[in-house]
């Protein structure tokens, strides 16, 4: 659970703490850690044939939805077509998917090299220099095509100035989104990216293993969140994100800037994942340390069963908000909410994911998308009590034609916690 722009940077409670603290619990750890071993030595990276038929694929969305081509910048997009891996930049570098033919990849001439070292299918490179307009080189190949008239799709998250330099330069073009094709082959995650995710996800649960048993009195978010960290590492993922909120900041689902350390009796809840060969894991834990308060364990149980009611209310066919009005409905006969409102659910009860830690769609109240087989999603409906604690649990599942299946199971109790 996560807010697209906070989690990666916001580590709640652990703000303000100095980082030599964490470091020091470093370097004391670290013969625990050398006994850690690589576990994703066997995962296998997605191939050439794979994206070429996300390819083949998208193309045939195109034709059915009348869009001549699709224009994707640097991101997750990029990388499930054409393998490229790049960050974005004033200097354009972007892919065209026509409806027909082999892709274009425009970068700039110094980048080209680098760029090709990732690019993963055949296609086009075309280059621009530093006085010349890649908007321009891509206008120019669409007319060279015939595919500069009709609808030209635009991927989600790509910037304002390109898609605006595009509409410019091809005024017999209409701009649309791109998302019937891009987030509509995305959702649904073929067997090799769903291995990816359970070996993201079992590196995961191992460096909470890890972790929890290193846990002391005294600790910051911080400090737990940098263990986490580092046992990922060794285990072979590369760590997205690591929050860990220590008391009363677990009652705010992304934490607080208050500094709190962990104390017998003391709720930690912890959000975590990672990535392995670009996709990713999201997994969230509730502890407590050494004891367990009446109240803790009541709420935890409680959210327990509500992983379970939305985990039962996920079905082939049904809308995706149905899963969190189900969740909802059991929340406020337990006197939660209603609806948003605290103490209870703050937040949506899931979002999608896979190459990113969310993705399209989400299990949120009005949406109507239908649940379908190979659609991934994170199970999250945590309970906050404002200036006392928060509790979330949070699993991530898969759907199959026969139902949900868990990447991670959820834990039997609050004293059994992993």
């Amino acid at each position: 659970m996560h807010a697209l722009l906070s989690r990666r940077s916001f580590v709640g409670a652990a703000l303000t703490v100095p980082v030599l603290a964490s470091s020091a619990i470093l370097r004391a750890a670290e013969p625990d850690l050398s006994e850690l071993r690589d576990v994703t030595t066997a995962a296998k990276p997605i191939d050439a044939a794979e994206r070429l038929a996300r390819i083949g694929r998208a193309q045939a969305l195109m034709r059915r939805h009348d869009i001549a081509a699709v224009v994707v910048e640097p991101g997750a997009s990029l990388t499930y077509f054409t393998g490229v891996q790049w960050g974005r930049s004033e200097r354009v570098t972007a892919a065209v998917l026509p409806r027909e033919g082999e892709a274009l990849v425009v970068t700039p001439f110094f980048e080209e090299p680098s760029v090709r070292e990732t690019l993963d299918v055949a296609a086009e490179v075309r280059v621009w220099q530093e006085d010349e307009s890649p908007l321009a080189l891509i206008a120019g190949w669409l007319k060279e095509r015939g595919l500069a008239k009709g609808r030209l799709g635009i991927e989600e998250t790509a910037r304002f100035f390109v898609a605006d330099g595009l509409g410019t330069r091809l005024p017999g073009m209409r701009l649309v989104s791109a998302d019937p094709i891009v987030s509509g082959l995305r959702m649904i995650k073929s067997p090799a990216e769903i291995a990816l995710m359970q070996m993201a996800t079992d590196v995961t649960l191992a460096a909470y293993r890890w972790t929890w048993a290193r846990v002391e009195a005294g600790m910051t978010g911080r400090d737990v969140s940098a263990l986490m960290s580092a046992a990922t590492r060794k285990l072979g993922g590369e760590p997205a994100f690591s929050m860990a909120l220590v008391g009363e900041a677990s009652a705010y689902p992304h934490g607080s800037r208050q500094v709190h350390r962990i104390a017998p009796g003391e709720v930690l809840l912890m959000d975590c994942g990672c990535s392995v060969h670009g996709y990713e894991s999201d997994v969230s834990r509730t502890f407590s340390y050494r004891s367990v308060r009446p109240e803790v364990r009541r709420v935890w149980e409680t959210v327990a069963k509500g992983q379970q009611v939305a985990l039962q209310a996920a079905r082939i066919g049904v809308a995706a908000g149905t899963i969190d009005n189900a969740v909802r409905t059991f929340y406020e006969a337990q006197g939660y909410g209603p609806r948003y409102r605290l103490p209870g659910l703050s937040h949506r009860t899931g979002h999608g994911i896979g190459m990113d830690g969310h993705e399209p769609v989400n299990l949120v109240h009005g949406e109507t998308t239908p649940l379908a087989a190979g659609m991934c999603f994170s199970n999250e409906p945590g309970l906050y009590l404002p200036g006392k604690f928060g509790v979330r649990l949070e699993d991530c599942f898969y759907m199959t034609p026969a139902g949900p299946h868990w990447f991670s199971k959820p834990p039997a109790s609050i004293d059994s916690p992993l």
